[in-house]
């Protein structure tokens, strides 16, 4: 796969998590909607991708200075993005929940870090809006944790931002429909039936990426 099929795959990714996303952080998206003008919302959004992008550029660069030069090191990396998407897949349809033990691993960090979000939340204006955002980012999440698997393929700092933007941007539309649309939108994206058709489109997507990885070794074995 080229690095621009990465990027499509977190644009897929943020996309199809739009249940996922409302059931995490829609509900402070709406209360955000809410009790502020409707450019806040926007601003929320962008410190919560900001934190993304972050967080992608040093998972990138790590694993750059770790193994700057390896090819190994990158097919490692594949296969783990591609079981993190089942994991992902299996998590959003309710057939496994395995992604949820991996969350959990972060909520001592994030038990440190949800009072000062929570207080900048409660607070109006343009700049704590966004630093609200920007730390809700780090909310314990399987379906980030599996962006940045993605992310980490990249070996870059560069290429672990922008394949953490894409899928900041996949996450938009629901979370900025949280804070501006109709509360049958925000039913719909949540519904079980929704979730689980999201759930199959990744779980057979990483299932081609499983069978793309295969491949060299069965025509290796040809020859």
């Amino acid at each position: 796969m080229t690095q621009s099929a990465d990027y499509i795959t977190a644009l897929m990714m943020g996309l199809a998590g739009a249940g996922h996303c409302l059931v995490m952080c829609g509900g402070i998206a709406s209360a955000i909607g809410v009790r502020s003008k409707p450019y806040i919302v926007w601003v929320y959004n962008l410190g919560r991708v900001a934190s993304y992008v972050l967080i992608g550029a040093l998972v990138g660069a790590a694993i750059g200075l770790i193994s700057p030069d390896g090819s190994y090191t990158t097919v490692v990396l594949r296969w783990l993005a591609a079981l993190f998407l089942l994991l992902l897949g299996l998590y959003f349809t309710g057939w496994f929940s395995g992604l949820v033990y991996i969350e959990k691993l972060a909520s001592p960090l994030w038990r440190k870090i949800q009072p000062l979000a929570g207080r900048l939340k409660n607070n109006q204006g343009v700049l704590n809006t966004f630093l609200a955002g920007a730390l809700w980012g780090w909310l314990p999440c399987g379906m980030v944790y599996t962006a940045l698997s993605w992310a980490a393929i990249s070996g870059t700092a560069q290429g672990g931002a922008l394949t953490m933007a894409f899928f900041g941007l996949g996450t938009l539309p629901a979370m900025i429909a949280a804070g501006h649309f109709s509360q049958f939108l925000h039913n719909f994206l949540k519904a079980r039936g929704v979730r689980t058709a999201m759930g199959i489109l990744l779980i057979v997507y990483a299932l081609w990426s499983f069978v793309t990885l295969i491949k060299p070794f069965f025509h290796a074995s040809g020859h």
